[in-house]
């Protein structure tokens, strides 16, 4: 569907663009930058700065991707088509999760390229450098969980206003709220997003008892119960 293509489009452009306007911002100010902020500068996080909006559009992708079928009522013909249920749900996912990491990659490494490009020789990193292409190549495999993470939950609640009036605001709000609060911090280090995005760190300055990889098994295993949750409920309820 047209929709699904504008917003994986839009993933690469919001990420790339607001990645790179970021990286030319903190290359113009990196001088008068309190040194504290100057030694723990991390130029392969600054280029996936746009990566907190892109991710929105990868959210919308994952919840059509599901939901689109049960708000055109075409959900009956697909399950007559393909009764066994596990095998129907599981089947968009791998299909959808191949082209929102294909995307995703892309994303990643073109985000990275121009956001060095922007912070000019004295600030930039290699791909070459210690941490810099783990940190690349998992902000692809972030941006895929999210994708993954969405259609689990389009599944479960089926309808995709519903799905992106939780899904947006979680992200966008309620995460970030619950993992900058000191009373809420050690709890929203473990939600879905703020465990992912440490793969995507080369300078790792904070507190977090846990590693980049560490970090990403922790989303990972999000992914999965949003996944399970919406088989089990697929499989209970009728189309």
């Amino acid at each position: 569907m047209r929709s699904t293509v504008w917003t994986l489009g839009l993933t690469v452009v919001v990420t790339v663009v607001l990645g790179a306007l970021i990286c030319l911002l903190v290359k113009n100010d990196f001088g008068s930058m309190p040194a504290r902020e100057r030694l723990t500068f991390d130029p392969t996080n600054t280029a996936f700065a746009g990566m907190g909006l892109g991710q929105l559009a990868m959210i919308v992708f994952g919840v059509l991707v599901v939901s689109n079928e049960y708000s055109t009522g075409m959900i009956r013909t697909s399950l007559a088509a393909v009764p066994h249920r596990g095998t129907f749900l599981f089947s968009k996912v791998v299909v959808a999760t191949v082209l929102a990491f294909v995307v995703a990659l892309v994303t990643a490494f073109v985000a990275f390229i121009l956001g060095q490009a922007m912070l000019g020789p004295d600030l930039r990193v290699a791909l070459g450098d210690p941490g810099v292409l783990r940190a690349v190549f998992g902000g692809a495999l972030y941006m895929t969980l999210i994708a993954m993470f969405s259609m689990g939950v389009a599944a479960m609640l089926r309808s995709p206003m519903l799905s992106l009036g939780i899904l947006m605001p979680f992200f966008f709000l309620i995460s970030n709220i619950l993992g900058t609060v000191s009373a809420t911090r050690k709890i929203g280090r473990y939600l879905p997003d703020q465990a992912g995005q440490r793969i995507m760190k080369v300078v790792l300055t904070d507190d977090v008892p846990y590693g980049p990889w560490a970090g990403l098994g922790i989303m990972a295993l999000w992914v999965v119960a949003a996944l399970v949750g919406g088989f089990v409920l697929l499989k209970r309820r009728d189309a």
